[in-house]
């Protein structure tokens, strides 16, 4: 809205209706006596639509005798009318005033915070981060140091290369540019040994650099120096390099799983219930009664907070409980089909750590209880070792 529309909507106009042989004559008399009509609109050659101030309306009336022409009024619109309209209604207005009162209030303060761009970082630690800094639901903008949050976060986060706080509204957004892992390297001009990092079996060593101290199939552990950052000559002093190569080694990784013969299982019923419920900051009114009719049930909670716009939130949430019922199912398991359930168990828990690596052997072992199955599932895997440690004098 313009200044101009402003102006007008204050004062208040009308939109009127003016018929005659003589409509050029009466605009021209207005313009002569400065009377500002707009919206001009001629629906035929003796009719024209129109809109003019409250304060000039009174003049047309004269205008109008002297051009022979009629005025009709078809809308009176503004400030001044709408006060009319409503000033009877006394407890409406005071509402309205309250409601406007508590919006200008409630956006003087957070009311969602939102963490973005992160994959591989907690969104909860990024919160209680902040939270400890100032920066919660229900703090006022006004005392919330965005700077001194971002230090902090840098500082206390060697996992973020970037962050950045806007604050919309009622809204703030913590963007995160997560900083790319990389392992600890030592400088190539300090010396440094090749440790293993895994227990293992030798299978290749290859120094490019430093000393040797095992051989294919030893034994090594996790800490064992496997080449060391220092070479003796014959006839000279020993010397102190930084160590490289490569080492190959096999390397074993273990799960067990215990897989009961009788297992109690649960199994939905398609039967649910969906109850809501407001949250208004801490406060939770249940609109419906909360405990569901069935005897065993799951719940899922989803939260929903009510914005008016699209960065301007309130602190209420529609909290929406939906109860799937379930019963529970006795499944009687053979002994073939409970050590395939600990194999693919097992498979699951080491997918991670044996992802992209060269499986050389996986062997299964299983051992028979009264009422169940302990399956073990060993992979036995080819792969790198070692990492760089910095000789310490």
């Amino acid at each position: 809205m313009n200044a101009n529309k402003l102006l007008q909507y204050v004062s208040g106009y009308v939109n009127i209706k003016i018929e005659g042989y003589y409509i050029e004559r009466f605009i021209n008399i207005c313009t002569t006596k400065q009377i500002l009509l707009w919206n001009l609109k001629h629906e035929d050659s003796i009719t024209l639509h129109a809109s003019v101030e409250v304060k000039s309306f009174k003049e047309l009336r004269q205008i109008c005798k002297k051009t022979k022409c009629k005025m009709k009024i078809e809308g009176k619109k503004g400030l001044p009318f709408t006060i009319k309209k409503y000033k009877k209604r006394k407890v409406f207005i005071l509402f309205l005033i309250l409601i406007i009162v508590g919006i200008i209030t409630l956006s003087r303060f957070i009311w969602n915070i939102e963490v973005t761009g992160n994959e591989t970082i907690n969104t909860e630690e990024i919160l209680a981060l902040v939270d400890q800094e100032g920066l919660s639901i229900g703090k006022l903008k006004g005392s919330i140091d965005t700077k001194e949050i971002i230090n902090k976060i840098r500082l206390e986060r060697d996992d973020v290369a970037w962050v950045g706080i806007i604050i919309k509204g009622t809204n703030a957004v913590i963007e995160i540019v997560e900083a790319d892992k990389k392992p600890d390297i030592v400088d190539e001009e300090e010396y440094c040994n090749i440790v293993s990092d895994k227990d293992a079996i030798i299978t290749k060593i290859s120094a490019q650099n430093g000393t040797p101290l095992v051989k294919e199939g030893d034994v090594v552990t996790k800490g064992d120096v496997l080449i060391e950052g220092k070479m003796e000559g014959k006839y000279t002093d020993p010397q102190y390099v930084h160590a490289q190569g490569e080492i190959q080694a096999k390397v074993w990784y273990t799960s067990t799983q215990k897989v009961d013969l009788k297992e109690v299982q649960k199994q939905e019923t398609g039967n649910q219930e969906t109850k809501y419920s407001v949250k208004i900051n801490n406060f939770q009114i249940n609109l419906q009664k909360s405990v569901p009719k069935f005897e065993k049930y799951d719940t899922i909670e989803t939260y929903k907070k009510l914005k008016l716009f699209s960065d301007f939130y309130l602190p209420i949430e529609i909290v929406e409980n939906t109860y799937k019922e379930y019963e529970e199912v006795v499944v009687i398991h053979s002994v073939e089909e409970a050590k395939q359930i600990g194999i693919d168990r097992a498979a699951e828990e080491l997918k991670e750590e044996i992802e992209g690596k060269e499986i050389v052997n996986k062997q299964v072992n299983v051992k028979a209880e009264a009422d169940s199955l302990e399956v073990e599932v060993i992979y036995e895997v080819e792969e790198s070792i070692g990492v760089e440690e910095k000789i310490v004098f």
